[in-house]
């Protein structure tokens, strides 16, 4: 079952993107897709509706809450679980974080091997 999903992967620095995406498809047998900016993510994730997003919350011009707002006044994307991937992990940033709706923080940086995992139990999924 875990090999029909699909995660939108939104991290404007490159080699995030490449070993994100490289660690859900490996370890965790998942369908990813990928964009550079908020922009785009937004209008990816409208097209494709993924099962989740993986959204990293420092990127210029639209950042990862401004994502998520965009994401959340969408009718075709305001029901995407979003896990959010930020080095930010003080309590006051986590607070904020959970203020957005989202469904996860998760640290950066990650664990490739350990990524697929920590996503599947943030969001509930059976590994």
């Amino acid at each position: 079952m875990s090999s029909s999903r699909c995660v939108l992967v939104i991290d404007d620095e490159d080699h995030i993107r490449e070993v994100a995406e490289l660690s859900l498809e490996a370890v965790g047998g998942w369908r990813v897709l990928t964009a550079s900016c908020g922009r785009d993510g937004v209008a990816v994730a409208a097209s494709e509706r993924p099962d989740a997003i993986l959204l990293d919350v420092m990127m210029p011009e639209l950042d990862g809450p401004a994502t998520v707002g965009r994401l959340q006044a969408d009718a075709r994307t305001r029901d995407i679980p979003v896990v959010l991937l930020t080095a930010k992990v003080q309590p006051a940033d986590r607070q904020r974080f959970a203020q957005l709706g989202v469904a996860a923080v998760l640290a950066k940086p990650f664990d490739p091997m350990a990524l697929s995992g920590q996503v599947s139990e943030a969001l509930g999924w059976s590994a």
